[in-house]
């Protein structure tokens, strides 16, 4: 029976060190690996975004949340400054390219659209919604 104990706990330190060493190697690149896009939250006054009625959805990729909420909000100031509530930026923000998808139309009253921002391989998507 101690022959058995000795054998398995070998064998768990060794699988334990070779996992040890995978999490702790750098990548071939000799760079960070990349990080998932991920949802950021948007309560109280980061879901009113002037002109822009309502962000209804912001994701990130390569960057963090405040920077997405910052770049967002940016984008509909300057949204606002070239033709408001039916404007759209032609300037960079905080160095991020974005564009806009199809506004999605209800006559009359709103659209929703979705931007894209992109800097190298930092990325901001977002949705809203604009009552006209």
């Amino acid at each position: 029976m101690p022959k058995t104990f000795r054998l398995t706990i070998s064998i768990s330190l060794a699988a334990l060190a070779v996992g040890a060493t995978a999490l702790l190697a750098p990548s071939a690149s000799g760079s960070p690996t990349a990080t998932a896009s991920k949802a950021c939250g948007l309560k109280g006054e980061y879901r009113h975004f002037p002109p822009a009625s309502y962000v209804t959805s912001l994701h990130v990729r390569h960057t963090t949340c405040a920077k997405g909420k910052k770049v967002i909000r940016a984008y509909h100031h300057c949204r606002g400054n070239h033709g408001g509530a039916n404007g759209r930026c032609p300037l960079r923000v905080f160095g991020f390219k974005c564009h806009e998808g199809p506004r999605q139309r209800v006559p009359g009253v709103q659209y929703n659209a979705t931007v894209h921002c992109r800097a190298g391989t930092h990325k901001i998507t977002s949705t809203y919604t604009q009552n006209i």
